[in-house]
């Protein structure tokens, strides 16, 4: 099983994915500290995001320039909104501050990321090593 890993794709997710944590991170952390709520700055974040990790994503990590594949992209993304919504509103349930709480899921939500577009988005373009 680890084997079938596509390890090298993985590494530069992860590298193009700090890029666009960053990103949309930033936006979160802006829409908080302007007044927002978590939920509605979590929603700007996520949508300001997506054509910028879409073009990232799939140029850098799964080396494919497609632009039809935009409306899967954009799919994925509202699937990984609403879980990452759930994880935020339960860990903040807990106490925890919006910030701390987004920091949080950013681990499983990356992993999560990771998988459904390699599987759903960009699945055509899937390693062979």
């Amino acid at each position: 099983m680890i084997s079938r890993i596509p390890w090298t794709r993985l590494i530069r997710f992860g590298l193009v994915g700090m890029l666009n944590t960053a990103f949309g991170y930033s936006l979160f952390a802006v829409g908080i500290w302007i007044g927002l709520g978590s939920a509605l700055a979590l929603l700007i974040a996520t949508c300001c995001g997506v054509i910028f990790n879409f073009f990232t994503t799939g140029r850098l990590v799964f080396a494919n320039r497609d632009s039809a594949l935009i409306f899967r992209f954009i799919g994925a993304y509202a699937i990984i909104y609403a879980i990452n919504l759930a994880l935020l509103k339960a860990i903040e349930a807990m106490g925890l501050s919006a910030f701390a709480a987004q920091a949080i899921c950013l681990v499983p939500i990356v992993i999560l990321s990771f998988l459904i577009l390699q599987t759903f988005v960009f699945k055509q373009q899937a390693p062979t090593s």
